[in-house]
């Protein structure tokens, strides 16, 4: 049997990912709760982001839940007392996001490692701090009662099938920005960078600078998740701003396979699937179930679901020695 080649698996993926694609816009039409569907994307997107800072930049960040809540109060916040229009709410909950990100980034760039991971988590747990003080946030009771409203003041969002439908035209731009980036000069120096971030220094790239750039693409993106959660959802809590989030979003990009472009999309999926089927079976037990299943991605298959299988197909087509 001849060797896989790269090309050959780049074929099937795409294949793979029209074939997503069909099932993603056939949803609303084969029994696929729309609402579900929504926060799965809403999620892929949160996943995609974070991915694309921890398995193509190799900088792991504890606090990547502060920009997704951030967001989602921004835009709660905008539609529902300020009157923007939804566009806009997302718009500028994002760029908010993006700019928390900007201001932590800029702090904890310089560091490495598990320093640099105890920061971004310091950073997000004060930033969960402001979310419960704050008065037009609603505290522990969270902000509710956010409208869909008319995207650009004609289509009417309030129709679940519609919303889930910008929602996903919003994922796939988002999906294929990130493969845009990764594939760009700038993400081989991202990769350059995770590989061996010395050696790039040495070829005199500026790593600060390109990994600050990373981190508050990620941020930015992240934010967008939240901001569209809010819209679908019509409520902000402190949940989204919470620790635990962010390492909900650690193991969907573990399971799914970092370093990878399905991988997150994939896990954000099964994590979310699992969360909405086992809450009212086994209730809190949910927490125990997601954690034992974190344990045996670790210890079974350290690559992912994705990961295993293209390492699979490899193993599958070299010529026995």
């Amino acid at each position: 049997m001849g060797a896989v080649t790269d090309t050959e698996l780049s074929r099937r993926a795409r294949w793979a990912w029209a074939a997503g694609l069909v099932l993603l816009l056939a949803a609303p039409f084969i029994g696929l709760y729309p609402i579900f569907m929504m926060k799965a994307l809403c999620f892929a997107i949160f996943a995609c982001a974070f991915n694309l800072l921890l398995g193509f930049t190799g900088l792991l960040s504890f606090g990547h839940a502060a920009y997704l809540g951030a967001a989602a109060y921004f835009t709660g916040w905008l539609v529902k007392s300020a009157g923007l229009s939804p566009e806009l709410g997302v718009l500028a909950g994002t760029l908010g996001a993006g700019l928390i990100g900007l201001v932590v980034g800029a702090i904890a760039i310089r560091r490495q490692g598990i320093y640099f991971a105890m920061i971004t988590l310091a950073m997000a747990q004060m930033v969960y701090f402001v979310w419960l003080q704050a008065p037009f946030t609603g505290g522990e009771d969270g902000l509710q009662g956010v409208q869909r409203g008319k995207l650009f003041g004609v289509l009417s969002l309030a129709n679940d099938v519609v919303m889930y439908y910008v929602v996903l035209a919003v994922f796939v731009a988002v999906f294929l920005g990130i493969i845009r980036i990764v594939h760009s000069p700038y993400g081989q120096i991202l990769k350059a960078i995770r590989e061996n971030e010395p050696r790039a220094i040495s070829l005199g790239y500026d790593v600060d600078r390109y990994k600050l750039l990373a981190f508050v693409l990620s941020t930015t993106l992240a934010g967008l998740a939240g901001s569209l959660k809010t819209l679908v959802l019509g409520f902000a809590t402190l949940s989204d701003a919470h620790w635990s989030l962010s390492g909900e979003v650690v193991l969907m990009t573990l399971l799914g396979g970092m370093g990878t472009f399905v991988g997150p999309v994939l896990g954000a999926f099964t994590i979310i699937g699992l969360q909405n089927f086992l809450a009212d079976r086994v209730g809190s037990w949910v927490t125990v179930i997601i954690g034992v299943i974190f344990v045996v991605c670790v210890v079974g298959f350290r690559r992912g679901f994705i990961g295993e299988l293209l390492a699979w197909q490899r193993r599958r087509g070299q010529p026995a020695e």
